[in-house]
Formats: C-alpha cells, structure tokens, sequence
C-alpha cells in the first residue's frame, strides 16, 4: 500500500465513499453481468461491506475490521465465479461511478489504481 493512500479518506471522507459506493451499487442493481452474483437480501449488506472496507483501506476508521476481521479479499470472493467478463464490467461501474462522485481530483488516481489492481486480483476463472 503507498502511503499516501491513507491521505484518501482526509480528502473525500465518509461522505465522499458514500456517494462512489451507492452510485456504484445502484448500477449493480440492474446490471445483468454483476447483480446475479449478490442475494436479494443482501446488496444493502454489500454496499456497506465495500464502503466500510475502503474507507478503512485509504486511512479511515477500522470499522471493516472490527465487524468482519481482516478483509482476505481472495477468500471472501472465492465462492463468486469472477472471470474477465465480470472484472471489465466490475472496473465499467466503478468507473462511473469514479466519474459522478465529484470526488477531490487527488483522490481519484490512487482510487483507480486500487480498483483496477483489485479487480483483476479477483479473478478466478479464465476461460
């Protein structure tokens, strides 16, 4: 992790991963590549999981880990078939997402960097 990263969550604050994660998961909702892969009951849990989880990722509150240990993304996204298909579009909505959050321009580089990197750590299927 760079450094300065942390500096992300003094920049745009909880309201700022707020806006970029609830403009994300309302693409979700109705994408039809990603949103199969969350319970109905639960894409409220995961909008929550990933806001808690990045802002504790860019030098915000623990809470992410106090709730749910530590993140081992790996792990938690095993049982989720993520092939190349499913990180382009992941990366697709997140981008817009990026785009609409009128986040701090300084926010934004190590925040895309991170997701893309992400992203693509997460497949687990080829093919």
């Amino acid at each position: 992790m760079d450094l300065l990263d942390t500096r992300i969550y003094s920049l745009i604050g909880e309201e700022g991963f707020q806006r970029l994660v609830a403009g994300f998961y309302r693409r979700v909702a109705s994408d039809d590549i990603l949103r199969p892969m969350y319970p109905e009951e639960d894409l409220h849990g995961a909008e929550e999981r990933l806001r808690e989880f990045l802002i504790q990722r860019f030098g915000g509150p623990f809470r992410y880990s106090e709730k749910r240990g530590h993140p081992r993304l790996r792990m938690r996204h095993a049982p989720f078939h993520i092939d190349q298909r499913g990180r382009d579009r992941w990366i697709e909505l997140m981008e817009a997402s990026l785009a609409e959050a009128n986040l701090a321009a300084d926010a934004i580089p190590p925040l895309r960097k991170f997701f893309h990197e992400s992203a693509t750590f997460m497949i687990n299927r080829h093919g």
